[in-house]
């Protein structure tokens, strides 16, 4: 085995930002130096958005950190500390000097490091139990700065935090998106209207709704959003502005808008805020201001009276003015797509039109609730040249799973499905299990005859990161091998990714020919944007699958692509936009994508 020395004892990057966001949270609790409370922000977000594990470049290949604006000699070296102690000793002193508990305050709506000190040095509130108990007995409207407003907003937030932990799936944030903006241009005739915020770019889980408008009459769509049926609750109404909160707890906020603004606005309220900083930095830079009306002139590094509004009306006017090329919504993350775009370079995003098949679907065999003709029916409706059929293995009995016997039976079956159908290759395969010790759920004689195996844990996320790490890479370098689906086997706002290596899991799947999946169900989206270009650095290879138990579930795997276009992938990173013949040739392992 070729792993067990480096698998030992690394962090991921999310837990090192998250030691460094925490101690820029008590620095500014504490009213520290806000020059260090901003550098630790900004080292963590760079660290988790890292598309190699920071712990172990800080020891091996520290290069490779020193390259990365905003990564110094000081953080390198606190980088280096954690991974090689496993702890921080500014991070623990620092922790020493506040109550354990202070910092879940963060975790409210609207609560920031001021008011939190505020809080806990006048009223000596150290958890959420503390604060609204103080705020039901209207203790907190007695602060500077505070009154019944904030302590009824605090107890809404506290509500909020308590039964949606604040974040939604994007699933759920696009469909309720979407049913709201068709519910405005039903009732009110607009001019333009789109979805802007973390649901344009496509993240993984929502925080709430932005939507832009422009209209004949902004009092009449102003009526229209607040009025919709699925208001629980109005945070505010305005002339041009609006803020409701859902049925289900997500909060919506309308913005109606100039023509000549709508493009500066849909740019501004898209863009995550470190690419906002990094582009009025940039405009700064070449002599113009930008904000959500548009971009305008200085005047030799002065404002002009008014400034000369030079774009505005379209985000294309204000990218090629900057000299960028227009950045596709999700990549506007401060990744290095600013960069990219000033030469030209950024990737050429994978569409969903690109992909040719889906190589991830179950059956009635095991927990499916379709036949082998209805699936490979919906994939002719689709447009696939190819489908798989990948059932559970027996070691999921709640599943139903095959043993032997019974896939030797499916092969044969589906070759008989396939003898009937000419409009679509169904290939053979199986979602094999990937056991405690990395052992397969199935012998390698029957694999030996699939198509296409696809290897998975269901089972035991409670090892170590050590042990699962070289559980999954001995499964990886069986040759009959083709796929490690749901790498991380995360749940989204449900369960945690079991502790695992990626990075080397990454590296043993590009050595051993295996690819890694994108799995596009909206429940997992699993590799993640930031593992999946860290594979594509890496030279592995993906394959972006449904893994649909029904018909219905075909469709996510347009979900896999958004996932895909946010880790910066093209169609030559996916194994099944590949025509069948060169599907086929990787599969067998005779090519791996070579570039």
């Amino acid at each position: 085995m070729r792993v067990a020395g480096a698998v030992a004892g690394l962090m991921e990057n999310r837990d090192l930002a998250r030691i460094f966001s925490e101690i820029a949270d008590i620095l500014e609790i504490q009213e520290g130096n806000p020059f260090r409370i901003r550098s630790f922000r900004r080292a963590a977000q760079i660290i988790r958005d890292l598309s190699f594990n920071g712990a172990h470049a800080s020891q091996e290949e520290p290069e490779k950190l020193r390259s990365i604006s905003g990564i110094g000699e000081g953080t390198i070296s606190k980088i280096r500390e954690i991974a090689e102690t496993g702890r921080s000793q500014e991070f623990e002193d620092l922790k020493r000097e506040i109550p354990p508990s202070l910092l879940t305050l963060l975790e409210l709506q609207n609560l920031g490091p001021k008011k939190i000190r505020l809080l806990w040095k006048t009223l000596n509130i150290s958890t959420i139990d503390e604060l609204e108990k103080a705020a039901r007995e209207e203790q907190v409207r007695s602060l500077p700065g505070m009154g019944g407003k904030s302590e009824a907003k605090i107890l809404k937030a506290i509500e909020a935090h308590r039964l949606l932990q604040g974040r939604f799936r994007l699933d759920d944030g696009i469909e309720v998106c979407q049913g709201l903006m068709d519910y405005l241009r039903l009732k009110v005739k607009v001019k333009r209207i789109a979805a802007a915020g973390s649901v344009r770019r496509r993240r993984e889980t929502v925080g709430d709704i932005d939507i832009l408008v422009t209209c004949e009459s902004s009092a009449e769509v102003i009526d229209a959003f607040t009025g919709y049926s699925d208001v629980k609750e109005v945070l505010a109404k305005g002339d041009t502005k609006a803020s409701v909160v859902l049925s289900r707890g997500l909060q919506a906020d309308l913005r109606v808008l100039e023509d000549e603004s709508f493009g500066a606005s849909l740019q501004y309220f898209t863009g995550s805020q470190a690419h906002n900083v990094a582009l009025r930095e940039r405009a700064k830079r070449m002599g113009y201001k930008i904000s959500e009306y548009g971009l305008f002139r200085l005047d030799n590094g002065g404002e002009k009276d008014p400034p000369e509004k030079v774009a505005g009306e379209s985000e294309e006017d204000i990218y090629r003015l900057l000299k960028l090329s227009l950045i596709p919504p999700e990549l506007r993350e401060n990744r290095g797509e600013i960069q990219k775009a000033e030469t030209g370079r950024l990737p050429d995003l994978i569409k969903l039109g690109d992909i040719r098949g889906d190589l991830h679907m179950h059956t009635k065999a095991t927990d499916g609730r379709n036949t082998i003709q209805e699936m490979a029916a919906a994939g002719i409706q689709a447009g696939y040249q190819y489908i798989a059929i990948t059932d559970h293995s027996k070691a999921l009995a709640m599943a139903r799973g095959l043993d032997e016997k019974r896939l030797l039976d499916q092969i044969e079956e589906i070759d008989r499905v396939a003898s009937q159908i000419s409009e679509i290759h169904i290939l053979k395969g199986i979602e094999v299990d990937i056991l405690s010790e990395g052992e397969l759920d199935l012998s390698d004689e029957v694999l030996s005859r699939l198509d296409v195996v696809i290897a998975s844990v269901h089972s035991r996320f409670n090892l170590s990161r050590k042990e699962m790490t070289l559980r999954i890479c001995r499964a990886l370098e069986n040759p009959n091998v083709n796929i490690l689906a749901h790498p991380t086997g995360r749940l989204l706002t449900r369960r945690a990714p079991y502790p695992v290596d990626l990075e080397q899991v990454i590296k043993t799947a590009r050595e051993n020919r295996v690819c890694l999946e994108i799995n596009a169900y909206p429940a997992r989206l699993d590799l993640s944007d930031v593992h999946c270009r860290m594979a594509c650095d890496q030279g592995a290879l993906i394959s972006i699958n449904s893994d649909s138990h029904n018909l219905q579930m075909l469709r996510y795997i347009e979900y896999g692509v958004f996932t895909a276009r946010r880790g910066w992938l093209e169609a030559k990173d996916v194994i099944n936009t590949f025509p069948l013949e060169e599907l086929t040739r990787v599969l067998k392992k005779e090519e791996y994508g070579e570039r």
